[in-house]
């Protein structure tokens, strides 16, 4: 298990942000959420006992069900719909 890296938070910053150094809006937010959910994911799949991360996990999903709520709330079905498409979220 990785946490993100400096250059990882820069990029999704870039794409998702709506300025540089934009880390508090919600696009982003969900973008690195995403991101640690994929690794804990890859690392339950070996570690299956690991009953620790799996709560992390099930913290990390709900706080990002949240922030997409929000966002679907706040920017409206559109912006709503290409953030997941553009993350590969949903189906």
């Amino acid at each position: 298990m990785t946490t993100l890296t400096k250059s990882q938070k820069e990029d999704m910053v870039k794409e998702y942000g709506e300025k540089d150094g934009d880390t508090g809006s919600p696009e982003v937010q969900i973008a690195m959420l995403t991101q640690r959910i994929k690794d804990l994911s890859a690392h339950l799949k070996i570690n299956k006992k690991d009953n620790h991360n799996r709560r992390a996990l099930s913290i990390l999903i709900g706080k990002r069900k949240r922030l997409l709520k929000y966002v679907m709330k706040k920017k409206g079905q559109s912006e709503y719909a290409e953030l997941i498409k553009k993350l590969g979220i949903r189906k």
